[in-house]
């Protein structure tokens, strides 16, 4: 990439999240707190629910024990009519994945999924996964240890729903932004967990020019070491591939995948007339930078995602609810239900905006095919 194109990415990588003139590590936890978040610190033993507290019939937030992360995490569960502890069935999983500086609560705080789901046969499953902790068992230096994300949601939580909460293996997962990338990586890490991947405003290739600038200045800009999460982009390369999905694009052959981003960062036609511009929203011709690294490497393992690439629209909920409807029959479809209503399919578009300004040679398409099962 020469030197200008590479410079556009760091400027927008400053503009996103600020480059801070020196790293801050977290402090450290006083007793009795986790050291991964705001939490109490895990109680002795395995992995277990230790507190529900029911809203309603179908909401119920668990508190979890977790001695990967080290902390009682919540998780929220919407279950569909007809469930109990006691039902001699199971039923499929969808995990809804939150962004950063986000919690637990941000897709039922931020959208109708309670009421797009209220006749879904499903047990929707939205855990937290910390501000800044990017679906990811941590390097720290080597030595491993909390906060290990990953082995939370796919390892304990998945087991205390399935041995407590009647979840079936039929799974599928998306999310936003943080989210987003958490649900592509955690389909490529582990093949034939999730049926279905959705992506919307993600980051989908980990190691192109200027992405490892990103995520480290994310990570410091909420007082985290960069390095803590992955280690040096360089001298630790193999632990940066083994969380990149570009990298493992292979994996994600046989799954339905949905890819969604704005590729400008302009206000689009979801935007309030007359909002004020957010360099936040750079983050979306980011995103569609590494869709499209990761979409052709899909395209050369045969694999056809349905890609929308949708030009203007801003980095908020208004895009992020309408592609998660956008891709909601496929999800059905992934957990073989039936769709309730119509939903169109993404239209066909061309992307402009970083595109030319990277210098590739045309646009991608924005709406692919079949997608694979």
């Amino acid at each position: 990439m020469r030197p200008a194109r590479r410079g556009f990415l760091v400027l927008a990588t400053a503009l996103l999240v600020g480059l801070p003139s020196t790293a801050h590590a977290a402090p450290a936890a006083p007793s009795g707190k986790s050291p991964s978040g705001p939490w109490p610190a895990a109680k002795p033993g395995g992995a277990r629910v230790v507190k529900e507290r029911w809203f309603g019939l179908r909401m119920v937030d668990i508190t979890v024990s977790s001695p990967s992360v080290n902390a009682m995490l919540p998780v929220r569960l919407l279950v569909p009519r007809g469930w109990s502890k006691k039902a001699k069935r199971t039923w499929p999983v969808l995990y809804m994945l939150h962004g950063g500086a986000d919690n637990y609560t941000a897709w039922t705080r931020m959208t109708d999924i309670a009421a797009m789901t209220e006749n879904v046969d499903a047990i929707i499953v939205m855990p937290e996964a910390g501000r800044a902790g990017n679906y990811t068992d941590w390097y720290n230096g080597g030595k491993g240890g909390a906060p290990a994300w990953e082995t939370f949601h796919t390892y304990e939580l998945r087991r205390l729903l399935e041995t407590g909460y009647r979840a079936g293996s039929r799974r599928a997962v998306a999310g936003l932004s943080m989210g987003a990338y958490g649900a592509m990586k955690y389909a490529a890490r582990h093949p034939g967990m999730f049926r279905f991947a959705g992506s919307y405003s993600g980051v989908m290739s980990t190691r192109l020019p200027g992405i490892p600038e990103l995520i480290m200045n994310a990570q410091a800009a909420e007082r985290q070491d960069p390095k803590a999460m992955w280690g040096d982009p360089i001298r630790n390369r193999n632990v940066w591939r083994a969380n990149d999905p570009a990298y493992l694009a292979r994996n994600l052959r046989g799954m339905s995948l949905y890819i969604s981003s704005g590729t400008t960062s302009r206000l689009g036609e979801l935007d309030p007339p007359g909002a004020p511009w957010s360099p936040a929203h750079l983050s979306e011709p980011l995103s569609a930078y590494t869709a499209k690294d990761l979409v052709a490497k899909l395209r050369r393992y045969g694999v056809k995602p349905v890609v929308h690439l949708y030009k203007d629209g801003t980095h908020t909920w208004p895009y992020w609810t309408r592609e998660f409807k956008r891709s909601f029959p496929m999800i059905l479809s992934a957990l073989g239900l039936e769709a309730s209503s119509e939903e169109a399919p993404p239209p066909q578009e061309e992307d402009g905006g970083i595109w030319g300004l990277l210098g590739h040679r045309s646009p991608i398409t924005v709406s692919g095919g079949e997608t694979s099962r």
